[in-house]
């Protein structure tokens, strides 16, 4: 974050005056670099005659000290202004052989990304992009429901941190109602029959109120907590109970979870469509098995589906099924 925003994430009035003092800069460097942030960041900054200068929203800053304190053990950490895309910034991790498991988390993505190669709205210092870089080994029996605790790890962490209506949307995504509110993307590099790595990919919506590029449902931690969220706060919470899902699930593999699972299920027992290229399945929704596969009921018949393709949407439902929304992961 830059000297300047630093002193502005308050959201309270400071004077050009007092600005420049502060930076060791002339009040006319203050205010170019007030339409710098502006230009480069998106950030809407208020000018008031005898006031001064103060952000249109107080911005919750990543810290990287307050990260490192409250990372698990072993866990190595960066905390990045801005990069492409956190996953992508973690396949580089992996390709270089830095130590894992590893943390990434920045202010900002540039090129955010989702399932199906969609893209992920990434505005400055107000949600939350996160990706975590693991070594597997023991082959695909390691993997099997990974996305469905992750995404129960999430929904626990929003759960400790207010909003407990979140719930799950098969396969990746946490809902409030019928808004999106975060979205998980996996990604799978090396021998998923021995030694491979993933990346857990993971966009939360936290202080955003408004977004103009979003076009479909979505709502934030902070409209349903009515309040600015500590981004730091949500890092920590997040990491606890990922690194605890984690555990069970390498423990006693996904069937233990799945009962957990479904009952945070939000289209438990609804009337579904899935889609699978120009394919479309009718059934309603019993339930997941014990590889995290979702179980249908079609024609009265149960049936399996699973694939990294297949999206899910409610019968009566015509829009897209996973939405280009603030993250698509």
């Amino acid at each position: 974050m830059s000297p300047l925003l630093d002193l502005l994430k308050d959201g309270h009035f400071h004077s050009g005056e007092a600005l420049g003092e502060a930076l060791g800069v002339s009040r006319s460097a203050v205010w170019k670099q007030l339409q710098q942030l502006q230009a480069e960041l998106g950030i809407d900054v208020h000018k008031v005659r005898g006031k001064g200068y103060r952000l249109a929203d107080p911005v919750s800053a990543l810290s990287s000290e307050t990260l490192a304190a409250s990372a698990p053990a072993g866990w190595e950490l960066r905390v990045m202004h801005s990069v492409d895309s956190t996953n992508a910034e973690a396949l580089r991790a992996v390709a270089d052989g830095s130590q894992m498991p590893l943390l990434i988390v920045a202010e900002q993505q540039t090129a955010g990304r989702g399932r199906r190669g969609r893209p992920w709205v990434s505005p400055y210092a107000q949600n939350l992009y996160y990706s975590l870089a693991l070594r597997i080994e023991g082959g695909m029996a390691r993997l099997e429901g990974l996305s469905l605790v992750v995404g129960l790890a999430v929904v626990r962490a929003l759960h400790a941190q207010g909003v407990g209506e979140a719930r799950l949307k098969w396969p990746n995504d946490i809902l409030v109602g019928d808004k999106k509110l975060a979205g998980i993307l996996l990604e799978l590099v090396g021998d998923p029959s021995d030694v491979c790595h993933v990346v857990i990919g993971i966009g939360i919506n936290v202080n955003m109120r408004q977004n103009t590029a979003v076009d479909r449902p979505w709502t934030s931690v902070r409209l349903q907590r009515m309040s600015l969220v500590d981004r730091n706060d949500l890092v920590a919470e997040l990491n606890v109970q990922l690194q605890s899902h984690l555990e069970r699930h390498a423990l006693s593999g996904f069937e233990q979870l799945r009962e957990e699972w479904e009952e945070l299920h939000a289209w438990q027992g609804r009337a579904v469509v899935l889609s699978a290229g120009l394919k479309a399945i009718e059934g309603r929704v019993l339930g997941i098995d014990g590889q995290g596969g979702l179980r249908l009921s079609v024609g009265g018949i149960e049936q399996v589906f699973s694939g990294g393709e297949l999206s899910l949407r409610l019968v009566g439902d015509s829009g897209p099924s996973a939405a280009s929304d603030p993250r698509e992961e």
